[in-house]
């Protein structure tokens, strides 16, 4: 697995994570894509990450969940929520936990629109 500055995707379903991906590679960042919140914090790239972006609503933690974890952890990561039917409460809890933006899908533009915006938190690949 790298060990470099990257974005990690948390998204159940292979086919968004993976568009999600091609599209954060686009603008020339390092990817991986998870399936779950948990398989994020058990692999070992928690610390080479500079962003998120995750699912609200996967199986298992949710990404408010993830989130709430990562703070009480002390690991204060960007977070981009990606929300298919949430209401004003959810993306507010969201906000509230820290995230960047919450989007809803398909989203491109804005989450590349972001991804520019944070390029100073950023790294640029090396």
């Amino acid at each position: 697995m790298p060990k470099f500055p990257l974005v990690a995707i948390i998204d159940n379903d292979d086919s968004v994570g993976w568009a999600v991906a091609r599209l954060v590679g686009s603008a020339d960042r390092s990817v991986l894509v998870f399936p779950s919140a948990e398989e994020f914090i058990q692999s070992d790239q928690l610390p080479n990450t500079v962003c998120l972006v995750v699912d609200v609503q996967p199986p298992g933690m949710s990404g408010l969940q993830l989130q709430s974890h990562l703070v009480a952890a002390g690991r204060h990561i960007p977070t981009i929520f990606i929300i298919a039917s949430a209401d004003n409460g959810t993306r507010a809890l969201a906000r509230e936990l820290g995230a960047i933006n919450v989007l809803d899908p398909p989203g491109d533009q804005a989450l590349l629109t972001l991804l520019k915006e944070i390029r100073l938190i950023l790294s640029p690949r090396d």
